[in-house]
């Protein structure tokens, strides 16, 4: 069985919000206070920043709580960081769709974060609280999983643009959207009428993204650990960095193609081992060493196989 929940005073969670507060306006206005297209080389460092920023907490509350609570922090931030790979390859298939200049897309992924760390904040301590009150909802969670990983090992090319999103198709139907990009402004005023851009209207597809791609983190953080502040935490570190993160990993879809194995066989493990909690009881420290194994196979597997055929381009 999973160890207590830890005992976090009010500070603790007052300093964390802060420190993630105080990220994003270093990203904001710091890394990026004009627009302009992003480099590997600058991603690289920003996203080395961001993974020791989070390593910065982790060793935190090493110390704090101990080592088991430090390992299911990382842990959990190991399997959001995994789980967010398809996500961030969906939101490169929206910038090619919509053709979204390189010098905008950095504000779009700032504000799609912000979204999508307040939206991932309501549904974990919902989902913790949803788990402490009826247990048996793991098991849902599990049997979630298992048939999520399930599919992602079979699926498709990720990589196909939304020619006919229904949503999308929707959202040009009831928005007053104007035909170019104004700068990177995602609502203008025109003739005396307010007016939303296509910038606008990726940013709405980013954040419903989000939301699809968090019906399978939640219940995977979850099956890492029940505690507040451990899964709360180590997830939203993990969104914090997904901006950097994506202007490194945008250039590499065809050189990671395998991934989504590695990823559905980490759904299915933690599903099982959700499961079996009651009767088996699977250390943290064997599950990091599981999902690390199965990410890097086929993280390297991807790198080294030869390529069949070229996927098409978005």
């Amino acid at each position: 069985m999973e160890a207590p929940h830890l005992e976090v005073s009010g500070a603790v969670w007052l300093g964390f919000n802060a420190f993630v507060v105080a990220l994003l306006l270093v990203d904001l206005f710091g890394f990026n206070r004009r627009a302009h297209q992003i480099k590997i080389g600058e991603a690289l460092r920003t996203s080395a920043f961001f993974i020791a920023a989070a390593m910065f907490v982790n060793v935190l509350v090493w110390v704090r709580y101990g080592g088991h609570a430090g390992l299911t922090f990382f842990t959990g931030y190991l399997v959001e960081i995994s789980l967010s790979v398809d996500n961030l390859f969906v939101i490169a298939v929206l910038f090619g769709y919509f053709a979204v200049p390189p010098r905008y897309q950095h504000r779009v992924l700032f504000w799609g974060v912000f979204g999508a760390i307040v939206m991932r904040a309501g549904m974990i301590l919902a989902g913790v609280a949803l788990v402490g009150r009826f247990a048996w909802v793991l098991y849902i969670f599990g049997v979630f999983l298992i048939l999520t990983g399930g599919r992602m090992l079979f699926a498709g090319n990720i990589t196909e643009p939304p020619k006919s999103n229904k949503i999308l198709t929707y959202l040009r139907r009831i928005l007053p959207l104007t035909k170019d990009f104004h700068s990177d402004q995602f609502v203008i005023r025109k003739m005396g009428y307010v007016l939303v851009t296509p910038l606008f209207l990726v940013l709405v597809m980013i954040e419903l993204t989000d939301v699809v791609f968090a019906f399978d983190s939640i219940p995977a953080i979850l099956g890492i650990t029940t505690d507040p502040f451990l899964a709360y935490g180590s997830n939203i570190m993990a969104v914090v960095g997904l901006r950097a993160l994506y202007f490194v990993l945008a250039g590499l879809i065809e050189r990671v193609r395998y991934l989504h194995i590695g990823l559905g066989l980490v759904l299915v493990f933690i599903g099982l081992k959700m499961l079996v909690a009651e009767r088996f009881h699977i250390p943290t420290w064997l599950s990091l060493i599981v999902i690390t194994s199965l990410i890097a196979a086929s993280a390297l597997y991807s790198w080294y196989a030869p390529e069949k055929s070229k996927l098409p381009e978005s």
